[in-house]
């Protein structure tokens, strides 16, 4: 066992079955990650290498056959897979793979997986958070007891009956959509191929992406789901925000460039919308003196809805039954579209 120089424990053991040859893992990461102890679960045989410096996987990069990345820079990850010509799965930590993706991994045959699925719960109950947030009046009853005063408040609402309506129908809108029915809710779902909703109970009414004002119109919640892929970047915008009832609320829980951020600042300063709650931006950290800090109409969260206890373990635990998958050669789970982005 060997020690990087910022503690972990990285295995480089290759022993095994007689004559069989050690599958070689590398991890871009800071070795610091707590996460990555779970990489002690690998089976003895493996040869794990984990590193933030592309310098620390040149001696064993012929033989790398899986490359993961832990929320690594996007420049770094890139330099790791140009050095590695026998590979044979890549994998993102994450659900977005913004990070993962460039036009190399994209062109060639190695399949990429992702952590898709992992987060969906959380992210889900953020998003019923923000709902109620605007529904039973948070913000005011918080103003209220800062100030000392008592006064009463005339109308909550409620979200039984009301209409969500949910862009891209993946893992994290089925979270919102299974929550929505519990609720009562009314639910809405774009997605490129709305006929597979057809036997969806969960949803009322799919829409292809030409009706994705048609399905705003008719939304008291929108929940924004979306990767950042090229077909998803500015897909909101203004006339999409145009197309919303005055008192609706739109949500963002996948990636911040799916929105126009220029025309959502609009839409709510000139109270065109209810409000909004976000956990994505543009860019991350938001900068000082953005204009979300100063708008009233805005949950915003530091794009931390999905940090639960354990949410990095989570992630983590889906590699390691997705490694036991492609060492028994059986089909790996959260294949990408990598044409697609997603």
């Amino acid at each position: 066992m060997s020690v990087s120089r910022n503690g972990f424990a990285a295995r480089k053991v290759h022993y095994g079955k007689p004559g069989m040859k050690p599958l070689t893992v590398f991890v871009v990461s800071k070795p610091t990650q707590p996460c990555l102890r779970l990489l002690e679960k690998l089976p003895a045989e493996t040869h794990l290498v984990v590193g933030d410096r592309a310098e620390m996987f040149r001696d064993s990069a012929a033989d790398a056959t899986v490359l993961m990345n832990v929320m690594s820079p996007l420049a770094l990850f890139r330099e790791v897979f140009a050095m590695c010509p026998g590979l044979r799965w890549v994998h993102s930590f994450s659900a977005g793979i913004e990070n993962s993706l460039f036009p190399e991994l994209a062109a060639s045959p190695v399949p990429m997986t992702n952590g898709r699925g992992v987060f969906s719960r959380s992210l889900a109950e953020f998003v019923f958070c923000g709902m109620m947030y605007f529904d039973k009046k948070i913000a005011l009853m918080n103003q209220q007891k800062s100030e000392g005063r008592w006064e009463n408040i005339d109308r909550v609402d409620e979200l039984h009956g009301k209409t969500l309506g949910i862009v891209s129908y993946g893992s994290i809108g089925q979270a919102c959509a299974r929550l929505a029915k519990a609720f009562g809710m009314r639910v809405l779902a774009l997605r490129r191929r709305p006929e597979l909703c057809s036997d969806d109970p969960l949803v009322d009414r799919a829409y292809g992406a030409d009706g994705i004002r048609d399905m705003f119109a008719e939304s008291d919640f929108v929940a924004v789901c979306s990767p950042n892929a090229p077909g998803t970047r500015g897909l909101i915008g203004a006339a999409e925000l145009a197309a919303m009832k005055p008192d609706a609320v739109i949500l963002n829980v996948g990636r911040g460039p799916v929105i126009v951020e220029s025309a959502l600042i609009e839409a709510l300063r000139e109270k065109r919308i209810r409000g909004a709650v976000l956990d994505v931006f543009d860019v991350e950290p938001l900068p000082a003196g953005h204009p979300f800090y100063s708008l009233d109409n805005l949950l915003l969260s530091p794009h931390s809805a999905d940090h639960t206890p354990g949410w990095t373990d989570n992630a983590m635990e889906f590699f390691l039954e997705n490694f036991e998958r492609f060492r028994a050669g059986a089909p790996l789970e959260n294949l990408v579209d990598k044409s697609a982005g997603y």
